[in-house]
This record gives C-alpha cells, sequence and structure tokens, in this order.
C-alpha cells in the first residue's frame, strides 16, 4: 500500500486517538508531532476529553493546539461516559485511513510512528497490537501496578501470537478506519476492563488481526487502592465477557474464578490477598498472585457456570 505524503489539505492517512479522563496528555501530543514532521505519511491527532471537567487543562490543551505542526482537535465530553465510548467518538471523529489509539500516558521510542507506517506498507491486515513496555514507576506506590503489568501484559509478538486476540491492548492498537463502523467498543463494558478483549475477539471474526514489535511505554500506574477498586468493579465487565463469548471460559482468569467459587469464606479470604497485595514488604511476586486472586474471587460471584 501507498502512503499519502504530507499535504495540509489532503486527508490525513493517520488519526492518532488518545482518550483522557484528568491527565495532560500534552507531553504525548508534543512527541507524536515531533515524530509526524519526520513521517511520509499525513498525520492528524485527535483527544477525547471524558468528563474530566477541568478547564484549566482544556485551555492548556487549546493552546497547546496553536503551537504544533500536526493538526490537533479536542473534543470534551460533559460527563465521564466510560472508555469504550470515549474511543467511539474518537472513532467517529478520525479522519485518517487508519486509526492509532494510544493512552494519554505512554511514552514513544524513537522511530515509533515511523516503524508503524512501514507496517502499513508491507502488511496485510485490518488490526494490529504493537504492545507496550513497562517503565519504572514514579512512586513507590505503583511498583505493584508496573509489576503485574510487566508480569502479564507485556511480551513480544511471538509470544502474543500464541494467545490471540485475547492478548489485544487497546493501548497502542492500530486499525484500519473503515473497520470500526461494523465492529465497534461495545458500551455496555462500563468503567475499566476487557471492553478490548471484547473488540478484540470480534474483529478477528470480522478481519485480521496481527501482534507486532512496535511498543510504546506505559508509566501510568496507580496505586494499591486504586488498583484494588479496579479489580474489583471490573468483576461485572468480566462476566460480561465471558456472557458474549463463551469460549473464553478456558482463560486462566475464567478457570481460577470458577476454582474460588467452591471455596468457603471469600470475603475472609479477600481480607488475605487485600493484605498481602498492600504489603510492600512482602515479596512482589506474592503480591502479584495475592492480587490476581482478588481479582478473580470478585469475578467468581458474578461469572455464569
Amino acid at each position: 500500500m501507498s502512503v499519502p505524503a504530507q499535504n495540509l489539505h489532503a486527508q490525513p492517512f493517520l488519526s492518532v486517538l488518545i482518550p483522557f479522563y484528568r491527565d495532560d496528555p500534552s507531553l504525548l501530543v508534543r512527541a507524536l508531532d515531533a515524530q509526524a514532521q519526520v513521517t511520509t505519511a499525513a498525520v492528524e491527532i485527535i483527544l477525547c476529553d471524558d468528563g474530566s471537567g477541568d478547564a484549566a487543562l482544556t485551555a492548556s490543551l487549546e493552546a497547546l493546539a496553536s503551537e504544533l505542526a500536526t493538526p490537533l482537535v479536542l473534543v470534551t465530553k460533559a460527563v465521564n461516559a466510560g472508555r469504550a465510548a470515549a474511543r467511539n467518538t474518537l472513532a467517529q471523529s478520525a479522519g485518517g485511513i487508519w486509526t492509532l489509539f494510544l493512552d494519554a500516558d505512554m511514552t514513544l521510542p524513537d522511530g515509533f510512528l515511523a516503524r508503524w507506517i512501514g507496517e502499513i506498507e508491507a502488511g496485510d491486515f485490518d488490526a494490529a497490537f504493537g504492545g507496550f513496555e513497562a517503565e519504572p514507576p514514579d512512586t513507590p506506590d505503583g511498583r505493584l501496578h508496573a509489576a503485574i503489568a510487566a508480569a502479564s501484559d507485556t511480551g513480544g509478538a511471538e509470544d502474543r501470537r500464541h494467545k490471540g486476540a485475547t492478548a489485544f491492548c487497546t493501548s497502542n492498537l492500530l486499525v484500519r478506519a473503515d473497520v470500526m463502523p461494523g465492529v465497534p467498543f461495545d458500551e455496555a463494558f462500563k468503567g475499566w476492563g476487557w471492553e478490548d478483549v471484547d473488540w478484540a475477539v470480534r474483529a478477528a471474526e470480522a478481519g485480521r488481526l496481527k501482534h507486532v514489535d512496535n511498543p510504546a511505554g506505559h508509566r501510568g500506574w496507580q496505586s494499591v487502592e486504586q488498583l484494588l477498586a479496579r479489580y474489583r468493579d471490573a468483576a461485572a465487565n468480566y462476566a460480561l465477557l465471558l456472557r458474549k463469548h463463551p469460549e473464553l471460559a478456558a482463560l486462566p482468569g475464567a478457570k481460577a474464578a470458577r476454582t474460588l467459587r467452591a471455596v468457603p469464606g471469600q470475603a475472609a479470604l479477600r481480607a488475605v490477598w487485600q493484605g498481602l497485595a498492600r504489603n510492600e514488604t512482602v515479596p512482589m511476586r506474592l503480591r502479584t498472585l495475592a492480587l490476581k486472586l482478588w481479582r478473580a474471587s470478585w469475578a467468581a460471584e458474578v461469572i455464569e457456570q
């Protein structure tokens, strides 16, 4: 596939889509702008503020738009609609032939955009996941999140190929724009969790998915308390995922939840797992295991047999 050259009046070839909620994506936007100037393709950047309600942040991003060589559009939602809805809004706002979803807290290695353009030129696919690398946390409270991400969510393309669509994330996801109207994100997934796996499983039925090695850096690590709450609240989304895709019942998390369903005293066990996850003197491997058991225990309450 040939790539249209940069042209101020041409349709963008690549729309970079970034949802955010109370995060400042300015550093990522500036990095994208710098890389867009040395690619052969016309690039646009679209941001979706998912209800932050931060007038100062809005003003800062509007001012930033005037400093960039790359077109920047800011879409602002009045209320928080959730990850799936925000990404659908971004896809609907995109003018590019291809769309690239990134998280607001990501960092880019040199040549990141150029490598994606090269993949498009050389490849025969409809969507691709480039992976991400876990960067060191800025605070001690982020160590657990970084560790569990490094253990579960990172890895090279070859490792991810064995997992297939279930290894896709929306952090660093490249999609042909004409795929999105037929395979939007399911807005029944509320809050955080599993809307990306659901999307990828459905997209694999409609088109060709590919794992590639073009990782971005991930650094937006949440605190232990935020992570515990996130995993508890995501249980409903996990149950929805399994109802929609019964074939995913073989996933390790689903097996663990079904096993825990038969174990009495889950409330007491959760207190133990929560305590281990919070305890910074406990070895990190045990803390991550405790967090996974905490997540599986909540899922056990809501998944079907």
